[in-house]
């Protein structure tokens, strides 16, 4: 199929070369010349403008935005909506908050257009093990685009008979529904690495001088993140990548420790306290990361690692302002 790929930061520029590898044409543009030249020599076709990867696509056109959710995706897909003809496509991939997603929609059926709104985790392990996408949308049409979604899935195959859930993707509802999802599970990623982040300071204190000398016990957390990897029960992407930055310095030096959060925390829990759901775990871990930012421990610096590693994301040396 054809697809234009709006932004070419981490994950853009890695969904791009995972459905060339795939066999599609991807029409790739982003701000950045160097990255649009870069996708190109892996066989992206180059644009030098949004009303060029317009011109470049063939209708009925799907245009996949992949940039930073609140205004550089509001904009990008305000210009879409005017270069694009009835009956295309815009695909918005980032972590956008739903309720815009429902407002989006709504203006863009309006001009004829449709909207697909899709929660994309993978980070950037995605690029060779595929994405986990969770689709919200009208049901024909994410059906005509389901080419795209199962190349850039774990399954990376055309899709077959009954449900898609086992390849890695799956169309769980209307527009919004995508993005609800991808909200709730970032939700629950904040209490999954905050639990592992304090289990490794209770480790990495065993041995500390406050500690009775007759309790005090050497450990390797570095080892026993890896045997954990090997048959435990908690073995997860999470701990793979707490084990990796472990492995290279036990002690973490490199890590700030001051936590950001990019919103899917807190609209997990507003969207809980609206409707009157208890999320207890979920939000201690996002007061966690707030204060992380005015005083950082040790399981602070393993939520950085874990952050790097599948996120690719780096805390500020200072204190990082909250983008939510």
């Amino acid at each position: 199929m054809q697809i234009g790929m709006i932004g070419l930061g981490r994950m853009g520029a890695n969904l791009s070369r995972r459905l060339i590898k795939h066999g599609h044409n991807v029409v790739v543009s982003d701000v950045a010349e160097a990255s649009v030249q870069a996708l190109a020599a892996d066989g992206a076709q180059p644009a030098s403008s949004l009303a060029d990867v317009v011109r470049q696509l063939t209708p009925p056109r799907a245009v996949w935005v992949m940039l930073p959710a609140g205004e550089a995706t509001e904009s990008t897909i305000a210009k879409l909506t005017d270069l694009l003809d009835a009956g295309d496509t815009i695909i918005d991939g980032g972590n956008t908050f739903w309720k815009d997603d429902l407002r989006r929609a709504k203006e863009l059926k309006e001009r004829g257009l449709h909207h697909v709104d899709v929660g994309t985790s993978g980070g950037v392990l995605g690029a060779t093990s595929g994405y986990c996408l969770m689709i919200g949308g009208e049901k024909d049409v994410v059906a005509r685009l389901a080419p795209i979604f199962a190349a850039l899935s774990p399954g990376g195959e055309a899709p077959g008979q009954g449900s898609t859930a086992p390849q890695g993707w799956l169309h769980v509802g209307p527009n919004g529904a995508g993005h609800f999802v991808k909200m709730v599970h970032n939700g629950i990623e904040y209490g999954l690495m905050q639990a592992y982040a304090e289990g490794f300071q209770i480790l990495a204190e065993a041995n500390d001088t406050n500690v009775p000398v007759a309790e005090r016990l050497p450990l390797r957390i570095d080892e026993i993140a890896e045997v954990w990897r090997h048959g435990s029960i908690v073995s997860s992407k999470l701990l793979d990548v707490t084990a990796t930055a472990l492995r290279q310095d036990a002690s973490l030096k490199d890590f700030s420790g001051k936590v950001d959060d990019t919103g899917e925390g807190r609209w997990t829990i507003q969207t809980a306290i609206e409707r009157a759901i208890p999320t207890m775990t979920l939000t201690a871990a996002l007061y966690a990361r707030f204060r992380s930012r005015r005083d950082v421990n040790f399981a602070d610096k393993v939520i950085s690692a874990m952050r790097k590693g599948f996120g690719g994301h780096r805390e500020a040396a200072g204190e990082p302002k909250s983008k939510s």
